[in-house]
């Protein structure tokens, strides 16, 4: 038997493959189409302190190789959340993990703080890198003080384990890597979207509601795959890699650069049981390689 599983925190995956926040919703709509025992855990949609109606429609817009989304962190709140959500994806056989956004670190602490509470969320992903708000979110994610105060301020607030979700549009993602590490950060994720436009050029306008959004899909991959690569020798907690994975070869490339885990999410669009069959494609691979442990390949791209 091969060992596929991987320690992010005090936090255990059975294997390394993860949902990307803002693609999979809660995991109701994909349970018909997934095995959900098959995959290591389920990062569901981006939760706020209060309810968020999120941007005006259009939000979306299909590019080459890629989605563009101004979705706007819609949700009803963490409190909607602990009540309606919970009790129904609780007893999902993976670990279910809840990103979390905000506007301060005051906002941040405080709903990080009432999910701190709930027996079968291990872990959350704090989410300072969504492009798709005026306030909060990347803004914060580019700066490496502002940065600090939150993840200070949700450390002090929630003891599981804390994954940080970095923006890449910054210069030097390192520093921000760094950052959040000396302020308790068990893990950093990488990356979200990148900002972009789309311009329908008959009407002269742009596509999206809100002019630019976040871009998805295989066509950030090379990019996100540098990051991952140079955040994992800066620093020491596990990198979590994600940004255009379509497939196994994708998921293995981002483990060979550094990775310890990894996230999808534009490609379940495409393939809702991509997910599981991911999983299976890492595993053959390491038989392919007779390697016994899925560890062996992480952080072993030859330079």
């Amino acid at each position: 038997m091969i060992d596929t599983v991987v320690k992010i925190g005090n936090l255990e995956l059975r294997n390394p493959v993860m949902t990307a926040s803002g693609t999979y919703g809660y995991g109701t709509e994909f349970k018909d189409f997934v095995d959900f025992s098959r995959i290591g855990g389920i990062i569901v949609k981006g939760t706020t302190l209060r309810s968020r109606e999120g941007n005006p429609y259009p939000r979306l817009a299909e590019v080459s190789q890629g989605l563009l989304n101004t979705i706007g962190l819609q949700n009803k709140g963490v409190d909607y959340f602990v009540e309606h959500i919970y009790p129904e994806i609780q007893d999902y056989d993976t670990n279910i993990i809840v990103n979390v956004s905000g506007t301060c670190p005051e906002d941040y602490a405080e709903c990080a703080e009432k999910l701190a509470d709930l027996p079968k969320i291990p872990a959350i992903e704090v989410n300072i890198s969504c492009p798709n708000v005026k306030q909060g979110g990347m803004t914060i994610g580019v700066d490496p003080k502002a940065a600090s105060e939150v993840i200070r301020a949700v450390r002090k607030a929630y003891p599981k384990t804390m994954i940080v979700k970095l923006t890449p549009n910054v210069t030097d993602i390192t520093e921000i890597a760094r950052a959040v590490e000396a302020e308790g950060a068990d893990s950093v994720s990488l990356i979200n979207c990148l900002n972009g436009m789309a311009i329908d050029a008959e009407r002269r306008k742009p596509i999206l509601s809100m002019v630019t959004g976040g871009l998805s899909g295989p066509c950030v991959k090379p990019v996100a795959l540098r990051m991952v690569y140079q955040v994992s020798k800066a620093v020491k907690i596990p990198v979590i890699g994600l940004g255009g994975i379509s497939n196994a070869t994708d998921a293995v490339e981002f483990m060979l650069a550094g990775a310890t885990a990894i996230e999808i999410g534009t490609a379940n669009f495409i393939d809702p049981s991509v997910t599981m069959k991911v999983a299976s494609g890492i595993e053959d691979y390491l038989k392919r390689h007779n390697y016994q442990s899925v560890k062996q390949i992480i952080g072993a791209l030859e330079v």
